[in-house]
């Protein structure tokens, strides 16, 4: 729905997804913080530095701008310098003390952008950077050697949106963007986590419709060039946020047409396997990750399908 930010921020909650109390072959640990300042969604968050910057995304008042800080230490929030434009469904990572903020979508009419934006937290400001060849947002993107590879997402054709391939690595020494392989099945609305060297991209869906979303778990190797399809994610979803501990990769929440997920399920490359842990708190999508001091913490997302936003903190603790 490309003006789901227009719907009740904050209504009525819809059916979700659960997780049956007996599946979960993991437990963990979760706990529930207190909310985030702004409700949002389709957010971009990072860890710099020990500290979770929470980026851009929909709001009650509509697309923001606004930066806001967690210092997982003191357990306070503080506000950085804004993005130089508002964004939504940005691509956030964090390389040699800085974040960079690629692609995404600007406006509620969902225009795609190839901006990329760079922040130094010693300055407070941001700095635009070259951009990225193809504009697209709801992309991913991961580090690996000190370069960033952007991949998927959606652009516009006869001006609806609609799948891309690109795979883009920009490297921040130089200030430049390569080619590498593009990703083998087109999608939006992907998690991409980085693990042993490589990329893997997960879950998505086609043509910004999350009534078709994918199981696709399929892996880059930047020594072979190649990309490799694994085993599948357990439960199709898109809208979805990852992050790599102790040798797993754990992807979180998302939504369908049928309600929004409260999934966290792991992957193992080691032996090519799934397993699934104790679910979240508050199933939700377009929600964002950080892992700090081995706990994932997933801010904000919207609990209903389509539309809303929360000021959900919950934590994740996996061993």
């Amino acid at each position: 729905m490309k003006f789901k930010w227009l719907l009740p921020f904050l209504g009525c909650a819809l059916l979700f997804i659960s997780s049956p109390s007996t599946s979960f072959a993991q437990e963990g640990s979760w706990k529930v913080l207190a909310p985030t300042p702004t409700p949002r969604t389709e957010v971009g968050v990072v860890n710099l530095n020990e500290k979770i910057y929470v980026i851009g995304g929909f709001t009650p008042d509509g697309i923001a701008e606004k930066v806001e800080v967690y210092d997982p230490a003191s357990g306070e929030w503080s506000e950085a310098a804004p993005l130089p434009r508002a964004l939504h469904h940005v691509a956030v990572v964090a390389v040699n003390g800085k974040i960079y903020v690629i692609g995404g979508f600007a406006t509620g009419m969902w225009s795609p952008v190839n901006t990329v934006y760079a922040y130094d937290p010693q300055s407070n400001a941001w700095t635009e950077k070259a951009p990225m060849p193809t504009e697209r947002g709801a992309l991913a993107a991961g580090v690996i050697d000190g370069k960033i590879h952007a991949v998927g997402g959606a652009l516009k054709k006869f001006l609806r949106l609609k799948n891309t391939g690109a795979h883009e690595v920009y490297d921040p020494a130089t200030d430049t963007w390569t080619e590498a392989a593009d990703i083998p099945t087109p999608r939006d609305h992907l998690t991409v986590s980085v693990l042993g060297g490589k990329l893997y991209a997960l879950g998505g869906r086609i043509d910004v419709d999350f009534g078709n979303n994918l199981d696709l778990n399929e892996a880059y190797d930047p020594a072979t060039g190649q990309w490799q399809t694994l085993a599948p994610l357990p439960t199709k979803r898109s809208g979805i946020t990852s992050q790599a501990v102790n040798g797993k990769i754990f992807v979180f929440g998302g939504e369908a047409t049928e309600g929004t997920f409260d999934k966290n399920e792991a992957y193992d490359p080691a032996t090519n396997t799934w397993q699934t842990y104790k679910p979240m708190p508050n199933p939700c999508h377009g929600l964002g990750s950080a892992l700090v001091n081995g706990s994932i913490h997933l801010i904000t997302g919207g609990p209903n399908p389509g539309g809303g936003g929360s000021q959900y903190h919950q934590v994740f603790t996996p061993f």
